[in-house]
């Protein structure tokens, strides 16, 4: 299947994409066609009753078991259980957060939300917030830094999680849940991350983008994964 051929009218739609195709960007960006927005009917992306898109989030995640956060252009992407390993060992150029850290290749202040995240997960962003002094009168930056730890592919949103009525009814709109890829996968998230070499595992996912993307050129693939 590639991606020009795909359209969502349910959620089973988009669990099924995010299966087959393994890399399924929400909003639009630098490759015409890829992404959710612009394969959607317009009934599920802003439907007069019922779920929409916007709903279907968490359970995807949770029904494909795949990871959903900022991973391309700052801009959430959903990606599958199968690929997210080799696409985290590009990013992270085969480092875990501490080596990172040790290598002098991370600020203090990722290094300090990124344990607050690995002590508290699964939390939501405000419950982060919180735990870790950030607002108007504490420490500013919590958005730009969990933006830069999702690129980097040690962060992830887990769930969403929304409010309750009195009768037990979800309302309103779902608060993103964090955690961190290694909690999220459970211990052989490393083993498969860490099984190839950077390089192997980059080869390996611009193959399987000029697959999906056939109408996209080198260099387009090729900026999707810095």
């Amino acid at each position: 299947m590639i991606f020009n051929e795909l359209y969502i009218r349910t959620e089973q739609d988009l669990a099924d994409a995010v299966n087959t195709l393994g890399f399924v960007p929400f909003f639009r960006n630098s490759i015409c066609g890829f992404s959710v927005s612009e394969h959607i009917a317009p009934a599920a992306w802003f439907p007069d009753e019922g779920d929409g898109i916007w709903e279907w989030k968490g359970p995807v995640i949770r029904k494909t078991g795949c990871a959903y956060g900022k991973f391309i252009g700052k801009k959430a992407v959903f990606i599958s259980k199968e690929w997210f390993p080799d696409f985290a060992n590009v990013r992270r150029g085969g480092l875990d957060f501490d080596e990172l850290y040790d290598f002098g290749m991370a600020q203090y202040q990722d290094k300090v939300l990124y344990k607050l995240l690995e002590q508290h997960a699964p939390v939501t962003s405000s419950e982060l917030k919180f735990l870790g002094g950030y607002g108007k009168e504490g420490k500013k930056g919590f958005d730009p830094l969990i933006a830069r730890l999702q690129m980097q592919c040690y962060a992830l949103i887990s769930d969403f999680v929304y409010q309750r009525d009195k009768y037990g009814l979800p309302y309103g709109w779902g608060v993103a849940q964090y955690s961190t890829p290694e909690l999220f996968f459970g211990e052989e998230f490393a083993d498969d991350a860490y099984a190839r070499t950077p390089e192997e595992s980059y080869a390996r996912v611009l193959a399987h983008l000029h697959s999906i993307l056939p109408h996209a050129d080198e260099k387009q693939l090729k900026k999707l994964l810095k």
